[in-house]
């Protein structure tokens, strides 16, 4: 495989999870290492264009992981109830489980430097990055959500989150709206966290998949943030 002029491997894999087993996507760099990012689904599941995301982060110099949090279940773009039941009934108990295994998967894996891992989310996964972020501290060496995070009473203990926070968002945006967005990034600083949310003007929500599933595709915004996060992942992780 071919992503960006550069070679990677990518392959399913399959990792312990508090007694259970878990699967993911990994993909590994052509020089063999580097840093270790998880990158979080969005709510149609792993489907081949996050796959792609690993790719492309593996073309980036990265080890990446995307753990399958619906366990072998996706939504096509055409069934966004279905993406919304998966969502709405994934037990969240065992996404902590997953994502912890996914983190321990990677700070263990033989290609991976470092002992802190990165993780990048999209829509729900950008939730998630910042829950995973929270909940597991000093294993998360940055995080990067995308237009996905956890507000009002879905907000974690926040006392765990150690990691700087890059995260993109987009101005038009019912799934998560801007303003609850910049009073977010507001508690996070006053409570002393390295945290930027950058909200992007004339763009909505998931502006960053290719596959345009909203018709929000953005290719030249996607480009320059796409820039950014790997700028600040090998910035953070190495």
């Amino acid at each position: 495989m071919t992503v960006l002029g550069s070679p990677v491997v990518g392959e399913m894999v399959s990792f312990a999870s508090n007694g259970d087993t878990a699967h993911g996507y990994l993909a590994l760099p052509a020089s063999g290492s580097g840093p270790g990012v998880m990158v979080v689904q969005e709510w149609w599941g792993l489907v081949p264009q996050i796959k792609k995301v690993c790719d492309r982060l593996a073309a980036d110099g990265f080890v990446a992981l995307a753990p399958d949090l619906y366990h072998g279940d996706i939504a096509e773009h055409t069934e966004m109830d279905k993406a919304d039941r998966l969502m709405s009934t994934m037990p969240m108990d065992r996404v902590a489980r997953d994502t912890e295994a996914a983190v321990d998967f990677l700070r263990g894996h033989s290609a991976v430097r470092g002992d802190k891992v990165g993780v990048v989310g999209f829509c729900m996964g950008g939730m998630l990055t910042l829950l995973v972020a929270a909940q597991q501290g000093d294993k998360i060496g940055a995080a990067a959500p995308y237009y996905g995070a956890p507000l009002g009473d879905s907000a974690p203990d926040w006392s765990g989150l150690t990691a700087p926070v890059r995260g993109h968002f987009a101005a038009s945006d019912d799934f998560f709206p801007p303003d609850a967005v910049r009073e977010l990034e507001r508690q996070l600083q006053d409570m002393g966290k390295d945290v930027a949310l950058e909200i992007h003007a004339a763009c909505g929500h998931a502006f960053l998949n290719e596959e345009n599933p909203l018709g929000t595709y953005d290719a030249g915004l996607a480009d320059n943030c796409w820039a950014a996060t790997a700028a600040f992942l090998h910035d953070r992780l190495g």
